[in-house]
């Protein structure tokens, strides 16, 4: 006889039960349930038991559910308190259970205690965290670039003052974090990285089933010396008939702090010998990429979906971190059925700073708690979502004006998937 759900326990792990986590993990994501002690070290060393929850049908791990610490960036550039959610996976034969829906409680409850200002993750299927108050954020798009029709100069050198040289994986993982932290204090929905991160994508950490491929790492120097640049790529080894080369470089990961060094290091890409496509990778959503291109209809869209997904855990909080282009002000009504975030707020905002607070003025538009995060880093327009119907104004304009102060001229772009 199956137990009623509630009867289930849902609790955060012990140590000792780390590797039936791990197991239950697998088997929710349809991999192998097998736990090599290599796996165990690497993936239970990152493990905190305290934020790693299960649910438990008598001893058996059938739900998982795990967050981190995580600073995310919002319009402006300032560093936000963030709670990312990851390694969520309910067993098959548990499904329809309430067991998500009590483990996502239990964790936005703590994030909320600690002061964490919002809640992010990326999602793998679109239907389900809506309902806990997430909205898609950020968005990632990805090229695949048929090198010939480019119409780059494949064999003469980008002008350009700098320089670009290859290093290996122990200068990346000294010269990457200082970057990537110039990098994502101006890029809204970028997300921190921290030593782990760097050790796992450069090899000093792997799990014994994954098949690793020594990327190459390519580095842009400005004029001054100042790297400004960072590629890692693979390639294939495909050959055509007559010996022709026919071979595909995939990006791993491009960040830049300038223009220039973007355009340099595409035309790069774009150069090797032997490389007839190229693939990008995660990109933003509008990435320069394809007008990078003297004909960027080289560069076919192959990938455009929702990555970095974004739960409101302070209002307040959100709205005066960010920095706003344009003055006005609007009240907002925020529905929040979990409790955490809802109610009526004043936001007055322009240039010079903001000041959100709690009112009893009327409402000008009515939203969502998740509606709020989509709006809230700038890629979304009010005005689109009131034609959804997912907004609704209270007064004429509103929306308008939700779209002057909130949407930016850039759209937000986070790089990494957890």
């Amino acid at each position: 006889m199956s137990r009623h759900p509630q009867d289930l326990d849902v609790r955060p792990i012990t140590d000792s039960e780390i590797p039936d986590w791990i197991r239950a993990l697998h088997t929710g994501f349809l991999r192998s349930p097998h736990v090599s002690d290599q796996e165990l070290a690497v993936r239970g060393g990152n493990i905190t038991p305290a934020r790693t929850l299960a649910a438990f049908d008598d001893a058996r791990c059938v739900a998982t559910f795990r967050s981190f610490p995580q600073e995310l960036t919002a319009v402006g550039g300032a560093l936000v308190a963030a709670d990312a959610i990851t390694n969520v996976s309910v067993t098959a034969t548990h499904r329809r259970r309430g067991l998500l829906t009590r483990m996502m409680a239990l964790d936005l409850a703590a994030a909320k205690e600690r002061g964490d200002v919002v809640a992010t993750l990326t999602a793998a299927e679109y239907p389900i965290y809506g309902r806990y108050g997430f909205g898609p954020a950020a968005h990632t798009a990805e090229w695949t670039i048929d090198v010939p029709r480019t119409g780059l100069e494949r064999h003469r050198p980008v002008l350009d003052d700098g320089r670009i040289d290859l290093v290996d994986a122990d200068e990346v993982r000294k010269l990457g974090p200082e970057l990537h932290e110039r990098f994502r204090r101006a890029v809204p929905g970028a997300i921190s990285r921290g030593d782990r991160w760097w050790q796992l994508n450069t090899g000093a950490l792997r799990f014994d089933d994954d098949e690793w491929t020594e990327p190459f790492y390519a580095v842009h120097r400005s004029a001054s010396g100042e790297i400004d640049g960072l590629a890692a790529y693979v390639s294939d080894d495909h050959w055509g008939d007559g010996k022709r080369p026919l071979q595909t470089a995939t990006v791993k990961s491009l960040i830049t702090t300038s223009p220039s060094a973007e355009r340099v290091l595409w035309h790069y890409l774009c150069s090797l010998d032997w490389v007839t496509t190229v693939k990008s990778g995660n990109r933003a959503p509008d990435d320069l990429l394809p007008h990078l291109l003297p004909d960027p209809r080289a560069a076919r869209l192959t990938t455009y979906a929702d990555t970095l997904w974004v739960r409101i855990l302070d209002v307040v909080r959100a709205l005066e971190v960010r920095t706003y282009a344009t003055s006005g002000t609007l009240v907002l009504e925020v529905v929040d059925e979990a409790g955490l975030a809802g109610g009526r707020y004043r936001l007055q905002a322009g240039p010079d700073g903001a000041e959100c607070v709690r009112t009893d003025q009327e409402p000008e538009l009515t939203l969502p708690v998740g509606e709020l995060a989509t709006l809230w880093l700038g890629d979304e327009s009010a005005v689109r979502l009131a034609a959804l119907g997912r907004v609704r104004e209270q007064q004429k304009g509103a929306a308008s004006v939700a779209d002057a102060l909130l949407r930016t001229s850039r759209r937000p772009w986070c790089p990494d998937i957890f």
